[in-house]
């Protein structure tokens, strides 16, 4: 039988009460908040009603804040990088209308490609951790990874037998960041094995890059002409390219900089 609970509760019995539920229940938010909440209630004369809505409101934004937090963790970013922070005016090269297109990770949701071209220094990484992250608040599964990183995994997966396993781990996730892409030579091992993972994500789940060079250089980073090809074609087709340039931000701000140490 269930117990029958006394009406009319005094309010540390309620306070105790509510305190246990939401513990038993695992919502934290509401627990911390609830105090605060039902005296600015109290106050407004809100309804039972609009008290409930707003504690189940505060209960699930901070639940999707953590969701969102323990993404972009998961993602693997080597610092925290946003659009808010990246400056368009250092670089008139990149239409700010496009990014904050993208901020809205429609391409995520239909599995296209994206890829970011241009010199050292022009904002390319700020803008690949940037946009992976607003992927990682929406809801999508993100990883970043270095090119050399990432081959270097594979070719010590494939030594030991477990090159499946691993091109499938690589293959679930929404989005796939690969920064540095064309700042090494590979051999024909490590670009198969790179097409690979490429092929495994093709129309299917999004990838986004990042590289220095332009994709008639590629040919120096893939040694072989048609695979070469062949992995242009899947970083390519149907996507976005973003050129970002070739005036180094990074330069021009230590030169300023440098300018101006010396004339104070």
């Amino acid at each position: 039988m269930n117990a029958v609970r006394p009406r009319g509760l005094t309010e540390p019995a309620a306070d105790a009460a509510i305190d246990a539920a939401c513990r038993n229940l695992r919502l934290p938010t509401m627990r911390g908040q609830f105090s605060e909440l039902a005296d600015a209630a109290a106050r407004d004369q809100m309804t039972y009603r609009g008290l409930l809505a707003e504690l189940l409101m505060a209960e699930c934004d901070d639940r999707n804040r953590r969701r969102s937090e323990r993404r972009i963790k998961a993602a693997g970013f080597p610092r925290d990088k946003s659009l808010r922070q990246f400056n368009f005016d250092a670089n008139p090269a990149i239409d700010p209308a496009a990014i904050h297109t993208l901020a809205s990770c429609d391409w995520v949701r239909k599995g296209l490609p994206l890829c970011l071209i241009g010199d050292s220094g022009t904002g390319k990484s700020h803008l690949l951790i940037a946009l992976g992250t607003e992927a990682a608040i929406a809801g999508f599964r993100v990883k970043y990874v270095l090119a050399t990183k990432l081959v270097n995994e594979l070719v010590e997966a494939a030594d030991e037998k477990l090159l499946t396993k691993t091109i499938a781990r690589y293959g679930r996730v929404d989005l796939l960041c690969i920064d540095e892409l064309g700042y090494m030579e590979l051999d024909r091992r490590g670009a198969e094995l790179l097409f690979q993972v490429l092929t495994e994500r093709e129309e299917k789940n999004s990838m986004a890059i990042a590289s220095n060079e332009s994709f008639s250089s590629w040919t120096k980073t893939f040694t072989d002409p048609r695979l070469c090809a062949a992995i242009v074609d899947r970083l390519t087709f149907g996507g976005n390219i973003i050129e970002t340039g070739s005036d180094s931000y990074r330069l021009a701000h230590t030169r300023a900089r440098q300018q101006t140490a010396a004339g104070s």
